[in-house]
Parts: C-alpha cells; structure tokens; sequence
C-alpha cells in the first residue's frame, strides 16, 4: 500500500458504497490520523460520519479503539458526538478500519470565525462561547476524561441567539487522564477566547474583564485562577460586567 497517498487523502468519491451498507456524500476533513465523510445509511437514508484510519497510524486497531471507547465513555456529554459501530471495508486489496458516529450539522468554529467582520467575536458573543465551551470540558473532565488537542478546527458549532450549540472533535486518547491534560484544556479554551477576540492585535484595547480572564496568556497565571473548568464556568457566571 502506498503510505504516502494514504496519508493524504482517500479521495472516496460521492456514491461509492461501504461495507455494503453506507453511500458516501461528501468529504467532511481529515486530522493526523485519518479522514472523516458524511455518509448515508442505505435503506434509512440516515446521514451519519464515517472516520477512516490510516492504516499506519492505527496498528492493530489501537487508534480506533481508544477513539471509540472515548466517545463511549462520554456518551452522556452533549458536546462529544455520539458513537454507533465499527465497519472494516477493503481499500487498495488493505482491510481499513471505520468508525461509524453521528453526523453533525453546523460549521467549524475557524470557518465561523473567518467569515465575520474583522474575522473576530463581539466581547459578549466570545463570553459565551467561552461559556458554553467550559461547559463541556466540565462534563468531560467529570468522567475523567480530556480532550488534548482543542482548536477552532475541531469544534463544530450552530448559534441559537446568546448561544452556542458546540461539538468536539479528534480527541487524543493516549493513556488515562492526568491532570496535567486537564489543564491543557482550560489552557486551550483561554487561547480560543483570546484568538476569538482578536488575538494579539486587539489585545490591548481589550477591556479589563477580558484581560482577567485571558491573564496575558500565562499558564500559571490561568491555573492559577480557574484550576477547573467548573471554576472558570462560576467565574463567568458570577463576574459582574462593566
């Protein structure tokens, strides 16, 4: 098999059928360890996601697994998506592992983001999408699980007024939690609030309760302050706005 074209991409085209039981709609991306597709479930016409593993970086089916029983293990947070089945189907004469979820609506957050005036959030809108997002690492975190790897790229989301509808995507899933990884977490949503609001650029004209929150980007400074993702969520459920 050629790892280097698998690597890139599968290139599975609109129509093609797996495992005698999905139709393939659309490339929905791809991350470090295989690629994602919306599909239909023949028969129902249900969508669904299907996420394929490179090969070399799924060895014995170690990566989806872990993936799998992740998602399981956080089947009762509204953020993680919602796991059904695995499917092995035959690629290039190769048995290939799939993972078969949920399919989301909504977009990526850096596409949201990208696409707005000046590529950034109103102060208030990034309040609560932080909110909305330590909202679901605090699920998380209270099953004793991480994410590792939070980015606009993987969060899909849908607004409904002051809301945010989100969905986490391409955990990490190496080993039991430590809290180490936890704080990772509350690190990353700081950086998704900061970028949100302008990054560096606009970080100066920002208002004190911004700059309180965000603490210049220092992780002591931040763990310090919301050692958990539930002391972040009381913080910005109790700080009085000027």
């Amino acid at each position: 098999m050629n790892k280097k074209t698998i690597k890139e991409s599968f290139n599975l085209e609109p129509g093609r059928i797996l495992a005698r039981k999905y139709e393939v709609i659309s490339r929905l991306g791809s991350g470090w360890e295989g690629e994602v597709y919306n599909i239909r479930e023949l028969g129902t016409n249900i969508e669904r996601a299907a996420k394929l593993f490179f090969p070399e970086r799924n060895p014995k089916n170690r990566a989806s697994d872990a993936y799998a029983r992740k998602l399981y293990a956080l089947r009762e947070c509204p953020s993680v998506i919602q796991y059904h089945t695995r499917e092995t189907i035959t690629y290039k004469k190769n048995p290939l592992t799939i993972l078969i979820s949920e399919y989301v609506e909504g977009e990526l957050l850096s596409d949201y983001l990208s696409r707005l005036p000046g590529k950034r959030l109103h102060i208030f809108q990034g309040i609560h999408l932080l909110h909305a997002l330590s909202e679901s690492l605090e699920c998380m975190h209270r099953f004793g699980e991480y994410h590792g790897d939070l980015h606009p790229e993987n969060i899909i989301m849908r607004r409904h007024g002051l809301s945010y509808e989100l969905k986490l995507l391409d955990f990490f899933h190496w080993g039991r939690a430590r809290r180490e990884n936890m704080n990772d977490d509350i690190c990353d949503l700081i950086r998704i609030f900061y970028d949100a609001l302008g990054g560096r650029a606009r970080y100066s004209k920002q208002p004190r309760e911004v700059k309180e929150i965000c603490c210049g980007l220092k992780r002591s400074l931040i763990l310090k302050k919301f050692r958990t993702a539930t002391a972040l969520r009381l913080y910005l459920e109790t700080q009085v706005w000027s």
